[in-house]
């Protein structure tokens, strides 16, 4: 049985500017609460009950949110990176505060990624295989962007490819993971290591059991501003992906304290944030309108991102559009 597991939290999400100037990656909401909570309640539904937060950039906003994890159902702790140290270092780290057993195993999660894929069948393939890693997989139509990672018909990890112009498979590293012990202390503890780079292809050639779960439910890298509102959208119009969204009234989500012409049109995965204003015969859809910003009258706003307290004039067109940050 799995019980611990370690969320990777640390990334500064350089590719989110302006979005994460002053907020870290994990901690921007989507369908109005933060990645990283949609993370912890799927980690505590598949029976996860101890947790570490491997955090380092602007690492002081967690706890005060999160706190010991008993307001969320299970027991969080902070491995903090004063350097960043990269995926598998970060591992390494965060590990260190968990009382593992060689054979005891860890699931680990990427802190930009959602998904609908199922845990728990990640966790009993994990069992039954005696797996060293068990990585998630899914399918891409365009497997270009990404490195590949191909698997026989018993699941097996054949290879971990870099990005290249012909792929010869479709599979791609999709960001949760389950670690035996055995298999994180092979990275070396207080050295920047990337896990995709370096780990893995490393327990490969060492002859460790590496298999692949391929799950092809949604998942969504938010690695840039435009997927960041896409994720917000799907989770709004689909919230059966994570038990965490919650309040969604004709398909939008929105705050308190808010102004709402009558005439105003919300829809479509909208989120509206607390004390926003919102004049008469705009259209909102698809949208993320922080809060206390004010959208002026007849403005048009689709799948954008309007930052706190920001000021829309009226009669504005703004279609994937990020306005402050």
């Amino acid at each position: 049985m799995v019980t611990k597991g370690i969320l990777l939290v640390g990334g500064k999400g350089t590719r989110l500017a302006p979005l994460t100037n002053n907020t870290p990656k994990p901690m921007l909401r989507v369908a109005g609460k933060p990645v990283t909570e949609h993370q912890i309640i799927k980690a505590r539904n598949s029976g996860i009950t101890e947790l570490v937060l491997a955090t380092s950039y602007l690492a002081e906003v967690f706890e005060p949110y999160f706190g010991d994890g008993s307001e969320f159902g299970i027991s969080i702790t902070y491995a903090v990176e004063e350097t960043p140290l990269g995926t598998g270092g970060a591992i390494a780290n965060a590990a260190s505060q968990l009382k593992l057993r060689d054979d005891d195993s860890v699931v680990i999660f990427n802190g930009d990624v959602l998904s609908g894929h199922n845990l728990d069948d990640q966790i009993s393939l994990h069992e039954k295989s005696n797996s060293d890693v068990t990585l998630y997989l899914t399918k891409v139509q365009d497997p270009r962007a990404y490195g590949c990672v191909p698997i026989d018909q018993q699941g097996r990890v054949q290879s971990f490819l870099e990005k290249m112009e012909n792929p010869i498979a479709d599979t791609i590293n999709a960001g949760c993971y389950i670690f035996r012990n055995r298999a994180i202390s092979q990275i070396p503890i207080g050295q920047v290591v990337s896990v995709e780079r370096d780990t893995f292809p490393k327990l490969l050639s060492e002859g460790f059991n590496l298999f692949g779960y391929l799950d092809n439910n949604y998942w969504i890298d938010m690695g840039t501003p435009h997927s960041f509102i896409k994720a917000s959208k799907d989770l709004i119009l689909n919230p059966e992906l994570s038990t965490a969204t919650s309040g969604v009234v004709n398909d939008s989500l929105i705050g308190s304290n808010t102004k709402i012409h009558p005439t105003a049109q919300i829809g479509e995965g909208s989120t509206i944030g607390d004390g926003v204003q919102i004049q008469e015969n705009c259209i909102i859809y698809g949208s993320m309108i922080s809060s206390q910003a004010t959208i002026g009258a007849g403005s048009e706003v689709r799948d954008s991102y309007i930052a706190a307290g920001k000021e829309v004039p009226p009669n504005s067109k703004l279609i994937g559009q990020i306005i402050g940050g």
